[in-house]
């Protein structure tokens, strides 16, 4: 039998805080890949207080302490999604969004951050919205007005005059354009204090074009290698990660060598970039199930065919790529870009990353080790260790044999309080 004590909560909680004891069959330890037994999580006010397996030494628990026992179930981190659009819904592509009103797409947005808190995910990454809605989600979830996750919002999403992060649908007796671009490393170094001043917890700049914008090429960079640098730097003496969108190969490596610490979608990388990565130990973000998605439903949601057209192109290159630096040993993150399709099928990819090279345990690792490193939230998220927030997800099963068992967790908690 193994026989493993994390740590013994040794003295009485006090007297005012709630206490929660979490107990299961079975407990993934992400760390280091080993399935452990009968586990027992003492949660108190919302973080983890103990964490005792098999024949460890109880820990001195309050009499009021109150009880969750997820029976047969494996336990793992709640998990990470470190690519989210909260406010964006798959459901209306092209112009078919022009029909709402401005607020319309943070109303549903609430809805979207309940799905995404009940299929297991308590943290995610919001990589751009407008008006700084994202912002506003993380208020009230915080505040207890919506149910979701921990939200680290980026607010706007710098980007080139035209580029893929600007707005490119209207003509220009509308005058719409993003606040947030930047045609020099110092208008870039302001909006990235813009950004921060106004609520957002990290930085996403757009290196290249996208596929859901017009008169964008995904595999063509958009901003030089010094503008990108001024975004890292600026962000970086404010204490702030930073995210580049970045399809095309030498994009990709524009951002790794101007410091970015995450590089999104990556579809066009080469060997080249993969070494750069690995050197330079930026994080590798592949949206690789989306695709199907967009293929099988983009048309009949508005999706303009160039944006389909340009989403075939990328999405068999994305794979195979993915596969060359999975096998290289690259840092891996789990990045979905939910919103180009539904929230709530964030754990679909991770079938699809274990399909093209990943071992089950790396994948779960992408979503909660790897994920919370690259966030520089290491003693919040990603792990069942004490101090992290009582976050934690259930599965019926062993999620090393059956990765998707992920896709329809039996339970989730998030501080301490189970989603129902």
């Amino acid at each position: 039998m193994i026989a493993v004590v994390v740590v013994a909560m040794t003295t009485a909680a006090p007297a005012l805080a709630e206490t929660v004891v979490v107990t299961a069959r079975r407990m993934l330890d992400v760390e280091t890949g080993r399935l452990l037994d009968d586990p027992l999580v003492v949660i108190t006010d919302g973080r983890i207080a103990a964490v005792v397996t098999r024949n460890g030494g109880r820990p001195k628990i309050p009499a009021d302490a109150k009880r969750i026992d997820l029976g047969e179930a494996t336990i793992l981190p709640g998990l990470i999604d470190m690519h989210v659009h909260l406010t964006s819904n798959p459901k209306y592509g092209g112009y078919s969004g022009l029909q709402f009103t401005d607020s319309f797409w943070v109303a549903q947005g609430a809805g979207n951050a309940g799905r995404t808190l009940r299929a297991g995910f308590t943290t995610v990454r919001n990589v751009g919205s407008d008006n700084y809605a994202d912002v506003g989600l993380k208020q009230a979830v915080e505040e207890g007005w919506i149910e979701g996750p921990h939200i680290v919002p980026v607010a706007y999403a710098l980007g080139a005059t035209g580029g893929h992060c600007d707005e490119t649908f209207l003509p220009p007796s509308y005058d719409r354009k993003s606040p947030a671009m930047g045609d020099s490393p110092e208008e870039l170094r302001k909006r990235v204090r813009e950004q921060r001043k106004y609520g957002a917890e990290a930085i996403k700049v757009c290196a290249t074009g996208g596929v859901f914008s017009r008169n964008t090429a995904p595999g063509v960079q958009q901003l030089r290698e010094e503008e990108l640098r001024a975004v890292a730097e600026e962000a970086h003496f404010w204490k702030l990660k930073t995210a580049a969108h970045a399809h095309g190969a030498d994009g990709i490596k524009a951002a790794i060598r101007a410091g970015i610490d995450t590089i999104e979608h990556v579809s066009f990388i080469d060997a080249e970039g993969i070494a750069l990565a690995k050197q330079r130990g930026a994080w590798l973000g592949f949206d690789v199930y989306n695709t199907d998605y967009t293929l099988s439903e983009g048309a009949k949601n508005g999706v303009l065919p160039e944006n389909i057209a340009k989403e075939r192109a990328v999405g068999t290159l994305q794979r195979e790529n993915f596969r060359a630096a999975a096998k290289a040993g690259a840092g891996m993150i789990y990045s979905t870009d939910a919103g180009i399709y539904p929230h709530g099928d964030n754990a679909r990819q991770f079938a699809v990353m274990v399909r093209f090279g990943l071992s089950p345990i790396d994948a779960i690792r992408s979503a909660t080790t790897n994920a919370a490193r690259a966030l520089g939230r290491t003693g919040d998220v990603g792990a069942i260790r004490v101090g992290a927030y009582g976050d934690i997800v259930a599965v019926a099963g062993d999620p090393l044999a059956d990765v998707t068992l992920l896709e329809r967790p039996v339970a989730v908690i998030k501080g301490g309080e189970r989603v129902r």
